[in-house]
């Protein structure tokens, strides 16, 4: 066995952090990754809170530092199957997913152009569609167009293979696998949106212009399905009066029982994508339980607070719905410093839906879990846990999960105590 081995499965940004580091400490570190690109949740943000900057400047340096690195070994559109051994000596069976398209291809985008068949896009969380063979987004690594095997036509059709110059396209693949051995493994496994289709009074799903934060974060971006304008889904309409919905399913035995941490300043800045946009004719509202914004975030807490056009309303909401004639949402509230119950109406609707673990195995790799599904680091010798696997937090605290996981990795590695 190779010596000083990593296996980090989960190429977001608590997973790429720990393969980074302890690559760049002396081992070799293995990325897993289900997605046909590195990047996770973070490459689908438009900013960060609290300094509202572009996960791409962060997400192109940790590339270029993969990319130079080779230490550093990656697979995407994999999965692991399976996990045998212990600290020291563990060994993962690993399923390699067909791209249908090969290390040649150069994303000229010339296959896009003659595939006649399309499929939603989930990088826009169904909000626009693709192509067949489509680029995951415009900084995907590897910067490589793969092929949905679901949607395309397969051989039947063929137009992208006879278009591609270079021989990048091969529609005959098949699922393979491969083995690694690792001294640890660091579960990077990352979180799903939870269901707001779940939450029966807010009515995701029916009334068509209530959102969640996570599509919200789609829209705002100017490689989003509407260029970064904040159109509502039902007509187009360009969004002047919005309003959120904290703990959407957070905080609600009937869902999650938790907090998922970062809903609230998600909130807050998603409230800046509106106001700078149009400052002189938006207006947005706040419904919130509690507004969690603990440390160093309280300052931005203060600052969106201090916009005039933006409206704080503590109360649980009762119902939403949607008015039939005109497609607006009507939110029925209490308010409980104000007084009494309230209605109002809305262009839109956002709802702070909470995290939720991705699912893994109880049985692969001895992993421990606690009661809402998140990893316990550390229960088993030589297995961790790094960023939402582990539990709710923001991309600062699962940067620094990842890097504590790459030191545990180290004094796993035979000889590194």
């Amino acid at each position: 066995m190779a010596e000083n081995r990593v296996l980090v499965i989960g190429g977001g940004i608590s997973g790429m952090t720990a393969a980074i580091e302890a690559a760049e400490a002396g081992m070799e570190s293995v990325i897993v990754e289900k997605n046909a690109y590195l990047g996770g949740r973070v490459a689908q943000l438009y900013r960060y809170f609290p300094k509202l900057c572009p996960p791409y400047c962060g997400l192109e340096i940790n590339f270029r530092r993969i990319k130079n690195n080779p230490r550093i070994k990656y697979y995407t559109q994999a999965e692991v199957v399976n996990i045998s051994g212990s600290e020291g000596d563990f060994e993962a069976s690993i399923k390699l997913n067909p791209r249908f398209v090969n290390r040649k291809c150069t994303a000229c985008g010339e296959c896009v152009e003659v595939c006649d068949v399309d499929r939603p896009n989930e990088f826009n969380y169904g909000m626009d569609s693709t192509r067949a063979v489509y680029l995951p987004h415009d900084q995907a690594f590897p910067m490589r167009y793969i092929i949905d095997g679901d949607a395309c036509k397969g051989e039947a059709c063929g137009k992208c293979v006879e278009v591609c110059k270079y021989g990048a396209i091969d529609l005959s693949m098949q699922p393979s696998s491969t083995q690694v051995k690792a001294d640890s493994i660091v579960y990077a496994t990352g979180w799903n949106p939870y269901d707001a289709a779940k939450i029966e009074n807010l009515n995701f799903g029916t009334a068509r212009n209530v959102i969640t934060n996570v599509m919200m974060e789609r829209l705002a971006a100017p490689n989003g399905p509407t260029k970064g304008k904040i159109l509502r889904p039902s007509d187009g309409k360009e969004v002047k009066n919005i309003a959120f919905a904290q703990c959407a399913g957070s905080r609600d035995q009937n869902n999650l029982d938790y907090c998922s941490a970062v809903c609230c300043m998600a909130s807050l800045k998603q409230t800046t994508y509106l106001r700078e946009k149009s400052p002189e004719d938006t207006e947005a509202t706040i419904y919130y339980i509690d507004l969690r914004t603990p440390g160093k975030y309280e300052d931005f807490l203060r600052k969106v607070e201090d916009d005039e056009k933006v409206t704080m309303i503590k109360g649980k909401i009762a119902k939403i719905e949607e008015d039939a004639a005109s497609g607006d949402v009507i939110i029925t509230a209490e308010d409980i410093l104000g007084g009494g119950k309230i209605e109002k109406k809305y262009d839109m609707v956002v709802l702070a839906a909470g995290m939720e673990p991705s699912a893994v195995s109880d049985e692969m790799g001895g992993v421990s879990k606690e009661d809402n599904g998140f990893i316990i680091s550390a229960a088993t010798p030589g297995v961790y846990a790094a960023g939402v696997a582990r539990g709710p937090g923001d991309v600062s605290q699962s940067v620094q999960m990842g890097t504590g996981c790459a030191l545990k990795s180290l004094q796993s590695a035979k000889g590194g105590e």
